[in-house]
């Protein structure tokens, strides 16, 4: 069965309800998401590197701190380079996901962290696919109301509690973990012949 991590930090609970709504599509398109939220300290533990290094796809996340992931993730990048010496992760799917206060906040930044790192790694990047509520009627319980596409992006008010987050920014963590895990699916076969 294919096996989708969800790496991810969050510093006050908003970016775990993306995680956990990626988590919901990925079972909706019948894989495992094996969810991994980063600790306080930044560490993983032996089981979440092997739980990284078994699963078809990799999804990143974390909130965005001052236009970048928070120091957590950076520190659990930086310690997957013992990984990418070997390429261990070379052909796997990736994927990322962010919040902020703002409806930018700079978002993009993140994203764009999160895809260079993919790179590095060798990995499959795969962006949501689905299209921006974008006309003058939308709003914020409407589908990529924040119109990202090369990853999922959620608002969360710096007043809000992590309840508080709209449904169109958990819808699309929710669409953009199914079209991770059937896409991982399928290059599965095609990773395991290389």
């Amino acid at each position: 069965m294919t096996s989708i991590a969800i790496l991810y930090f969050s510093g006050y609970g908003h970016t775990v309800k993306q995680a956990e709504a990626l988590a919901t599509g990925v079972r909706l398109a019948g894989a495992v998401p094996h969810v991994i939220r980063i600790p306080e300290t930044g560490d993983l533990t032996d089981a979440d590197w092997t739980a990284l290094d078994d699963a078809q796809a990799i999804v990143y996340g974390s909130p965005t701190y001052m236009g970048a992931p928070a120091w957590q993730f950076k520190k659990v990048a930086d310690a997957s380079s013992a990984r990418w010496m070997g390429q261990a992760w070379r052909d796997k799917v990736a994927g990322g996901f962010t919040t902020s206060a703002s409806t930018v906040g700079d978002k993009g930044e993140t994203i764009a962290a999160f895809m260079t790192l993919s790179q590095q790694h060798g990995q499959v990047w795969v962006g949501p696919a689905v299209m921006p509520s974008n006309a003058l009627q939308n709003g914020p319980a409407d589908l990529n109301w924040s119109g990202g596409s090369a990853g999922a992006l959620a608002i969360a008010r710096a007043d809000a509690s992590p309840d508080q987050g709209y449904e169109g920014d958990m819808e699309t963590a929710r669409l953009y973990g199914q079209r991770l895990a059937t896409i991982a699916a399928t290059l599965a076969p095609t990773r395991a012949a290389a």
